[in-house]
């Protein structure tokens, strides 16, 4: 069972920036994809971006442009950059990991506010 464990979470004032990492127990080399989602109070967790075992990638719409995401398999971690941040971005962001069976982190919390 993989595990995956994010931090780099905060508080931020809107147009800053964070940048969230996600270490993961096994060989993310060997994943087929990782990705991010969040969670605002009251809604349903959303999808945010994805990175291929090759490297591609892709980003929701409200976060393309100012999101990046990216790995390091040599220290089998996952990052988000997150640029030009909103108060809408405010959530819980969880990291995941498609092994091929699918896990989540425990999410670390994103608050943007002036």
């Amino acid at each position: 069972q993989v595990q995956l464990v994010e931090s780099g979470g905060g508080l931020v004032q809107p147009g800053g920036s964070l940048r969230l990492s996600c270490a993961a127990s096994g060989s993310i080399a060997s994943f087929y994809a990782m990705g991010w989602y969040r969670q605002a109070p009251g809604k349903q967790r959303e999808w945010v971006a994805t990175i291929t075992n090759v490297g591609f990638t892709g980003y929701a719409a409200s976060v393309k442009g100012r999101f990046t995401i990216s790995k390091d398999n040599a220290k089998n971690a996952l990052y988000l950059q997150m640029n030009s941040l909103k108060p809408e971005d405010t959530a819980v962001y969880y990291c995941n990991a498609q092994a091929p069976a699918i896990a989540w982190g425990q999410g670390t919390q994103v608050t943007v506010s002036s």
